[in-house]
C-alpha cells in the first residue's frame, strides 16, 4: 500500500540539486535531475555512512561528498566505488507543486557479486 509523504515544496529544489529531506523516520536524498524527473534515495553512503544529500547530483546520479562513491537516484544502484552495496530507493510524485515520496515499499535494487 502505497505511503506518499511530502518532504518539500517544488520550487525549493532547484533542477541539478539534491537535499536532505524527512518523511517520518527515514532521512532522504531527494533530487531533481536536470531532464526534471526527481528521485528519492536513503540517505546514507553504503561505503562508510556519508551524507548523500550533502552530496553533488549529476545526470541523475549522487555522488556522495566522502569518498565520491556514486548513487543512480532514481533506482538506489552503486553506479561508481567505492559503495559495492545499493540502497534503497522510492517513488516520488508533484501533486500541486509539492513533492512527495511514498516510504511504505522501497524499490530494492538487484545487488550484483
Amino acid at each position: 500500500m502505497s505511503e506518499f509523504v511530502p518532504v518539500a515544496r517544488a520550487d525549493q529544489i532547484p533542477a541539478g540539486e539534491v537535499k536532505v529531506v524527512h518523511a517520518h523516520d527515514k532521512s532522504l536524498a531527494l533530487g531533481h535531475c536536470d531532464d526534471g524527473t526527481w528521485g528519492a534515495i536513503d540517505n546514507v553512503c553504503t561505503h562508510d555512512g556519508g551524507v548523500l544529500g550533502e552530496g553533488e547530483l549529476e545526470d541523475c546520479l549522487v555522488e556522495c561528498p566522502r569518498h565520491g562513491a556514486r548513487f543512480d537516484l532514481l533506482t538506489g544502484e552503486v553506479r561508481a566505488l567505492p559503495a559495492v552495496f545499493p540502497v534503497n530507493a522510492y517513488p516520488v510524485r508533484i501533486v500541486d507543486g509539492v513533492v512527495e515520496v511514498d516510504v511504505a515499499v522501497p524499490t530494492k535494487p538487484l545487488e550484483i557479486g
